[in-house]
């Protein structure tokens, strides 16, 4: 049974079913150039409807610490997710500074993407694998893309981590069993158009994963 996040949240609707669905977490995005962009105030009252026990998490791309400051103050995460090149050591600065724990998201292609990964295993919380964006892409996530899930497959990391890219109500089940990932994120998957969660997609993605 796998832990479920799904990402790209922005009204009271898509909070509340990935909440009933089970979701163990819930994301906001604080990136300007994609469709699931929130404010902290707006991320701050959807957050509201977040019980204590399913982890909040803001996603960001190479903020800076004033942006991530902001968002610290609005009280909407308990998580940092960072997803753009963010180094080990801006990694384990953004956790000392801002007192949450941080999850670095890391893009995949080859054997040697999951190499470098290491480098993050002792200053981040958790890791999450993505799939690398295309070329000319202007966000580094959330771009339905898939990578080979068999990269992953027989490898130990020390922290929790969770499989994206691509991923669907129809094959996180066979995403987990390839990859052997102990948790999933969702995002573009479970949308009837982009930045436009459905309600329902999200009910069987919960269901799939938490089944397979």
């Amino acid at each position: 049974m796998a832990v479920v996040k799904i990402c790209g949240l922005k009204t009271v609707d898509a909070v509340e079913a990935a909440v009933d669905a089970g979701a163990d977490l819930v994301g906001f995005v604080f990136f300007k150039k994609t469709p699931r962009y929130v404010t902290p105030p707006v991320a701050s009252g959807l957050a509201g409807h977040v019980p204590a026990d399913v982890i909040k998490t803001g996603l960001t791309v190479d903020a800076t610490d004033d942006e991530l400051a902001v968002i610290v103050a609005s009280g909407a995460v308990d998580l940092l997710q960072l997803h753009g090149t963010e180094t080990p050591e801006r990694v384990a600065e953004v956790r000392r500074k801002f007192a949450l724990p941080v999850m670095k998201a890391l893009p995949i292609a080859r054997p040697e993407d999951v190499e470098a990964a290491r480098a993050f295993e002792a200053v981040a919380d958790r890791l999450l694998f993505d799939a690398k964006p295309p070329a000319g892409a202007e966000r580094p996530g959330g771009n339905a893309l898939a990578f080979d899930w068999g990269l992953l497959a027989g490898t130990r990391w020390n922290v929790p981590w969770l499989l994206a890219g691509g991923l669907t109500p129809e094959n996180v089940q066979a995403a987990v069993r390839l990859s052997g990932a102990p948790g999933v994120d969702v995002s573009s998957g479970v949308e009837s158009a982009p930045g436009v969660k459905d309600i329902g997609l999200i009910r069987a993605f919960v269901q799939a994963a938490k089944a397979g």
